[in-house]
């Protein structure tokens, strides 16, 4: 099934509704202990362990819709999978406040990796969406990577020094305005290096 054939709003609802679900389920439960077992859990532990099942239903029904799923989607779930699993396992939140930082780490190295060897991975996922000269792809990519670099780090300093609610936040909000800001950002050079005007985007 082609990508552009699913409507707009089910897209946006699989890919935003497990997050929202979750920051509604943390405000509401994050000041309730569970006992399950004999052992206690915070309601941020429980909220994660809800979380990652949705994740992937919500992942899969994505691929059901559109038969595709980018690395980004796929990379997030096994993370989110692996660091929410520990946690629960562990009944331990630092290590779903970590995976945020282990995602972008990822993304920046293997940008980063493609800029070693002179290709622009991006290129490889977005070029459809952005139609930019390869000089703009190198410049977009080395400041993506260097971006992701600086998520990884900001995710460390606020789960490490602030409070849970602090981080939920951040995670939900932050990070993505971050996103957004970061690719407004980068208008000029859109416009600079753009193939839609019939030229090579360069002088």
């Amino acid at each position: 099934m082609d990508d552009k054939s699913v409507n707009p709003v089910v897209k946006s609802a699989l890919e935003l509704g497990p997050i929202v679900i979750f920051f509604a389920a943390y405000l509401w439960l994050k000041d309730t202990i569970f006992t399950i077992g004999g052992r206690e859990y915070e309601g941020f532990i429980v909220v994660t362990a809800g979380f990652i099942p949705l994740l992937i239903l919500s992942t899969l029904a994505l691929w059901k819709l559109t038969g595709k799923l980018s690395r980004m989607q796929l990379a997030t779930v096994v993370l989110v999978v692996i660091f929410g699993g520990l946690s629960v396992w562990l009944n331990d939140d630092r290590f779903f406040k970590m995976k945020p930082t282990m995602i972008y780490l990822l993304f920046a190295g293997v940008l980063g990796v493609g800029l070693l060897r002179g290709q622009s991975y991006l290129r490889l996922v977005m070029e459809e969406l952005m139609p930019l000269a390869p000089e703009g792809w190198m410049i977009l990519t080395r400041r993506l990577a260097a971006f992701f670099a600086g998520l990884a780090l900001l995710n460390e300093v606020i789960w490490r020094t602030m409070s849970t609610d602090s981080w939920v936040y951040f995670k939900t909000f932050g990070l993505t305005a971050a996103l957004f800001a970061f690719f407004i950002a980068q208008n000029k050079l859109f416009e600079t290096y753009s193939t839609e005007r019939g030229d090579d985007g360069e002088g």
